[in-house]
């Protein structure tokens, strides 16, 4: 036994107990142990350190691991929390669940990376090509491999890298064994505590020749979350008469005589579209269920079924205010010397109170069989095949119920709002608000009236069916491998919502009080209490308004459709004139624009062969493949002709789109097709046992996502004054290319230690332009002006090439025997195509996601006792183009996230050798979330999630 460590027997040296062949490719794997000698795995910490080095230092590519510390111990109780300890690798938080959704590899995030379950594809309903990672539970989980440089027999369609995530098989350890876990977790902010465990029971028969494995997992996580926004910073021109201290007599929007003539909008400027916060409260669970059978009816073949299923439910409630500004109507602007806008006023401002429940249910399920081969003693094969299905929503679900109530008209104010810090520590703060400009009754119930209640439902489904054959030929130093695959992705999507029929405006107006005849007062039942603003963001100055209102959606439905029928009785408060065919029932409505069905065709076969040598006595590895990937797509969907825009009585700041036919759809029918060789070339040179040198050079490719393919342009049918927006796909959209090169020393001075420095460089070429333009469509003319309607068109195009470089370094350092010890890494990454945030004629394209961050991991694992504290770090980077509101002249406004900090502790203690106790803190510094627009003082999101305290126990045997 060693001491103060659990161990068990296992056929292989750094094989991480319960997980087969962890890593999809030989390469990866270590060494394995002598005939006949079955040698001791230690468990926990140190164990896991040990299996991740191994695989590092196997593989002729840069790989790394990360392995379970025991049979159902994960470390982390994410898996992409868990990927972020990596060099190299960060994680993309959801602002409103603090969760980590996505990783980021090298700057390349999203759909750069390519995600695998046992070597294969993973279908998803969100319409991208990433995985959310949220939906991935960690239970069970073997192993976490990241190839940074391809593995051609893997495969090559990964700029950042690809993540095989290796799942339990009952041949991994024979015998009967059980995993249990049951956990608590409570978040600070929500208060209480919700359970989740796991299963897992695995057992060989009839002389280890039959093998069953199943486990099953619920997770459940409560957060509430504060959230103070800008719904995007636009960017124009004012009049000189709108600026603080203008002594214009005359400043009207629309004459043609007044400061406002667009021949006299001179000065340069951004201000915010919207402006508010919101508190939201989400409930999240999963299950996660697996079932396993092998057979082994001789040495040589080896049969393995599987069947994958997982179950997400997401259920957010939100209750928050906004205000709507226009750049035409603001006053008294004052600008800083970058052109932000810091404070204003606009007249009039009506005053939005916001409730919505969002809902969201993934199934997913992948059925899978492979079958293992070995022909001769030297010649091998693998065959694999699998079916995988994704729905969201497929029961018809409701994604989206939302309802905006408020007072405007006589009750609007002079509201403004000034910006007088940095993002990363001041909020923007509204000011002049309230009834008639009265702070002190920013929530008196008893003048708000209706507005606009919205309605969405999404469903998807993502179909994959996949095959691969491959081949190996093994010969004392040299192998050849070789093989083949196929894989259809087809991916069919629809929505339905209250904007196709216009029902959303059916009671807007906020009633009598604001002194409109359309919208209605609303019952005091339908209220419940008030939410505090007060320290709303930790760490933040900036007052906020007196608190938000909760109330139910639902109850405004209800209350609303209990009116009756306008078309046969008269229902006062109607918007009498919005709504064809309204009957008093909030029916949603198909959206033609967003049926689509997209298909993708997948070839590819790859030869790869390797070899070892010596050179001055010195062991040198050699590995070079050539991959052939041909991509064929069609794509099919539905779409509408825009043919005039018409104003809302009830509500001065909408617009309605009229479709030509009466809505008439049209079918569209586009399809592209392309091919590519991609060659990958790994050299290892063992300077000594300890010391290796790494060259690799290869080139692959990133298919542009799935939602991105969609051949219509969509002209939506709610607009909004001086806002008019529309969005389009691409199907003739080609995937980015990178030629990648690698350069790597690591040095392993002493057991379960290591020191490592790798230089990498990426050209990628075929760069996603995710640009916006104005431009008119179909001669419509803007109802508010007179002029033809100026949209802020979004279309994927391919673009220019860039550069990424940079350098990760690592240390992994373990204190002797007493049981102390660290992994330590940093990431420094630039480009030759950084955005210019003074440049407007720059709109569209810079490198995103690159960000220096840097790691610790410093634990004590002895005597049956473990402790660890993470802290994780990652500076401000470009998130992408685009805001939630982007409507401004220069194009896709960018979005930066500030840089963060964040610490997790985790323990655990062992009472027996099959018990143990553990408990952990997730962002135990209360670390925030938050993103800004072209300059640091233009906040987008301020997010804070809270901490999450978990504790539990476990039971293997």
């Amino acid at each position: 036994m060693v001491s103060g460590a659990s161990c068990v027997l296992a056929v292989a040296v750094g094989s991480p107990a319960f997980a087969q062949d962890a890593s999809p490719s030989p390469t990866a794997s270590a060494a394995p142990a002598p005939e006949d000698a079955p040698s001791i795995i230690v468990t926990g910490i140190r164990g896991s350190l040990q299996r991740n080095l191994d695989i590092k230092r196997a593989a002729p590519g840069v790989v790394d691991a990360i392995s379970a510390e025991d049979i159902g111990k994960f470390p982390d109780p994410n898996v992409a929390a868990s990927l972020q300890r990596l060099p190299g690798v960060s994680v993309q938080i959801s602002g409103n669940r603090g969760e980590a959704t996505g990783v980021t590899v090298r700057g390349f995030s999203g759909d750069f990376n390519e995600t695998l379950y046992d070597g294969r594809h993973i279908s998803t309903a969100t319409g991208q090509r990433s995985v959310d990672f949220s939906t991935v539970g960690s239970d069970f989980v073997g192993q976490l491999s990241v190839y940074k440089t391809p593995d051609v027999s893997v495969s090559a369609s990964a700029i950042g890298a690809t993540i095989d995530i290796a799942f339990p098989k009952p041949f991994d350890h024979p015998g009967f064994h059980v995993a249990a876990a049951m956990s608590g977790s409570i978040q600070d902010r929500k208060g209480n505590v919700v359970p989740s465990g796991g299963l897992l029971v695995s057992k060989t028969f009839a002389d280890d020749t039959i093998g069953i494995l199943g486990d099953i997992a619920y997770s459940r996580h409560d957060t509430t979350t504060n959230h103070v926004f800008v719904n995007g910073w636009e960017g124009g021109y004012y009049a000189p008469c709108q600026l603080s201290g203008s002594t214009a007599a005359t400043c009207n929007p629309g004459s043609t005589t007044s400061g406002l003539a667009s021949d006299k909008q001179n000065v340069l400027g951004w201000f915010p579209q919207q402006a508010g916060a919101e508190q939201t409260t989400t409930r999240d669970e999963r299950v996660d269920a697996r079932l396993v059978l092998q057979w082994k009816p001789t040495d040589k073949l080896l049969l393995t079924v599987d069947d994958n299923f997982s179950s997400q439910v997401v259920q957010t409630n939100s209750y928050g205010y906004a205000a709507w500004f226009n750049m035409s109507s603001l006053t008294n602007v004052k600008l800083d010397k970058n052109g932000t806008t810091v404070d204003f006023n606009q007249p009039g401002t009506p005053m939005d109170m916001n409730a919505g429940i969002a809902h969201s249910l993934i199934n997913t399920n992948q059925l899978g069989a492979n079958l293992k081969y070995e022909a001769t003693e030297h010649l091998k094969f693998d065959f694999d095949a699998a079916f995988a299905k994704s729905w969201l929503n497929p029961n018809g679900e409701i994604g989206n119920n939302s309802s905006d109530i408020g007072y405007g008209g006589i009750l609007g104010a002079n509201t403004g709002l000034a910006v007088t810090g940095n993002s990363s520590n001041t909020l923007p703060v509204l000011h002049d608000i309230g009834p008639s400009g009265n702070a002190g009754q920013f929530l008196n119930t008893s003048v708000i009236g209706s507005h606009v209640m919205v309605r969405q439902a999404q469903q998807n489904t993502d179909v994959v069916r996949q095959f691969h054959a491959k081949g190996t030929w093994e010969q004392e130093n040299f192998k050849l491998q070789f093989g083949g695959s196929y894989t259809e992705d087809t991916f069919r999507l629809q929505a339905s919502d209250t904007f196709t029929n216009n029902y959303w405006q059916a009671y807007a107006g906020y009633g009598t009080a604001s002194g409109r005849t359309t919208g209605v007062a609303l019952p005091s039942s339908i209220y419940g209490g008030t939410i505090s603003t007060a320290n709303f963001i930790p760490g933040y100055s900036g007052n906020l308004a007196p608190g938000i209102l909760t109330y139910n959606p639902l109850a405004v439905y209800a209350y609303l459709q209990s009116l009756g029928n306008p078309q046969t009785t008269n229902v006062p408060g109607y918007n009498y004139g919005c709504c064809t065919g309204f009957t008093g029932a909030l029916n949603l409505a198909l959206s033609p624009s967003s049926v689509a069905t997209i298909r993708e065709k997948s070839w590819s076969a790859y030869v790869r062969g390797s070899f070892t040598t010596d050179i001055a006595s010195m062991p040198f590895h050699f590995v070079s493949g050539l991959r052939y990937e041909n991509t064929h797509l069609d794509t099919l969907a539905l779409g509408q002709t825009p043919t005039a825009l018409t104003t809302s009585t009830a509500d001065p700041t909408l617009l309605t789109t009229v479709y030509a036919n009466n809505g008439a759809t049209n079918t569209i029918v586009a399809g592209s097709s392309y091919n590519y060789l991609l060659p990958s070339m790994d050299l290892k040179l063992e300077l000594t046992p300890k010391l290796h040198l790494r060259l690799d050079g290869s080139r692959t490719l990133t298919r542009p996502g799935l939602s991105k393919l969609n051949p219509v342009l969509n002209v939506g049918s709610g607009q909004r004054v001086g806002a008019l927006t529309a969005t389009g796909g691409n199907p003739n959209l080609k995937p980015y290319l990178s030629d990648n090169f690698d350069a790597a020393a690591e040095w392993y001075y002493a057991p379960n230690s290591y020191f490592s420095v790798d230089f990498f460089l990426k050209h990628v070429s075929n760069f996603i332009v995710a640009g916006v333009q104005r431009q008119t469509i179909n001669g419509v003319v803007d109802p508010t002006t007179g002029q033809l309607a100026q949209f802020a068109v979004s279309q994927n195009v391919n673009g220019p090439d860039a550069t990424v470089r940079g350098v990760e370094i690592a240390l992994q350092h373990v204190f002797g025997r007493s049981g102390f010890g660290f992994t330590a890494n940093a990431t420094f990454v630039g480009t030759n195509k950084p955005y210019d945030s003074s440049d407007i004629s720059q709109s569209g394209f810079a490198v995103t996601g690159l960000a220096n961050s840097a790691n610790l991991v410093a634990f004590y694992d002895k005597h049956g006792f473990q402790a660890r504290v993470a802290v994780n770090w990652r500076d401000s980077y470009l998130l992408q183009f685009g805001q939630n509101q982007n409507t401004g002249q220069f194009g896709a406004e960018p979005t930066f996230v500030n840089s963060q900090v964040q610490v997790d502790l985790s323990s655990s203690y062992d009472i027996t050798k099959q018990v143990s106790v553990f408990g952990g803190i997730t962002n135990i510094n209360n670390s925030t979330y938050s993103t800004h627009g072209r300059f640091s003082n233009q906040l987008l999101d301020a997010y804070s999630y809270g901490r999450r305290f978990t504790f539990g126990a476990r039971y293997h045997f």
